[in-house]
């Protein structure tokens, strides 16, 4: 019903950027937060950044000064600026939104996550 699409990741050479873009879809009401966690191999997902719909953003300290979350609210889209990228910085990124909805005729909140987008960064 409810879904989130990423793109934009890749590989790149340490120094270099990528943007990421994550669009939901569906029968969406409302998005409140919408966000980017990254889980890098044997390792927990993580917070890199959020964003609420007023455009309050928060940001893990390890990317503060190098990544900058965005959105678009009329096309339902998030984005993250990665510059500086560093091989630690290796991950599959996921986006996150914390949505209210409309499925069966019944609205309700509902926190929804992408597929993840592979980045790699290289030495």
């Amino acid at each position: 019903q409810v879904q989130l699409v990423e793109s934009g990741g890749g590989l790149v050479q340490a120094g270099g950027s990528l943007r990421l873009s994550c669009a939901a879809s569906g029968s969406i009401l409302s998005i409140n937060t919408m966000g980017w966690y990254r889980q890098a191999p044997g390792k927990r997902r993580e917070l890199v950044a959020t964003i609420t719909s007023g455009g309050t953003t928060n940001y893990d300290d390890s990317v503060r000064g190098r990544f900058t979350i965005s959105r678009d609210n009329a096309k339902n889209t998030v984005y993250l600026q990665m510059n500086s990228l560093k091989p630690e910085d290796t991950a599959v990124y996921y986006c996150n939104a914390g949505t209210f909805v409309r499925i069966a005729g019944v609205d309700r909140s509902l926190g929804v996550w992408g597929q993840g987008t592979l980045v790699t960064v290289s030495s």
